[in-house]
């Protein structure tokens, strides 16, 4: 009091009208977060049979070994024996010929329309 007068003061900590209400500050604003980084390649933008590479942030894709076409139309060589020339029939995705181990010893393979 100084001069008949109050004098109030928030305490250290707080700040406002001393003479009405003090509260307490506030907490600084955390700092703003790291961007995330996304990888351009999760989920996937390449479609089956395909890879995709990050490079420099963006999607580089490309058929997997063994596949033909381009991303995202990436297949096998075949999927049934009609995609395959007469004298090949489609075995595991590849067109190949039939004969070597399915007949017994001493008999001919014959490929013909695939079987």
């Amino acid at each position: 009091v100084i001069n008949h007068s109050p004098i109030c003061s928030c305490n250290q900590g707080f700040t406002g009208d001393p003479f009405s209400r003090c509260y307490p500050i506030p907490p600084p604003p955390p700092p703003p977060a790291d961007p995330i980084i996304r990888d351009p390649c999760v989920p996937s933008p390449c479609g089956p049979y395909s890879q995709c590479r990050d490079i420099g942030g963006s999607p580089s894709c490309s058929c997997l070994p063994e596949y033909t076409g381009s991303p995202p139309n990436c297949r096998p060589e075949c999927l049934i024996s009609a995609e395959c020339a007469s004298n090949l029939a489609c075995m595991r995705e590849k067109c190949r010929d039939p004969c070597p181990g399915s007949c017994g010893a001493g008999a001919q393979c014959n490929v013909i329309n695939h079987t």
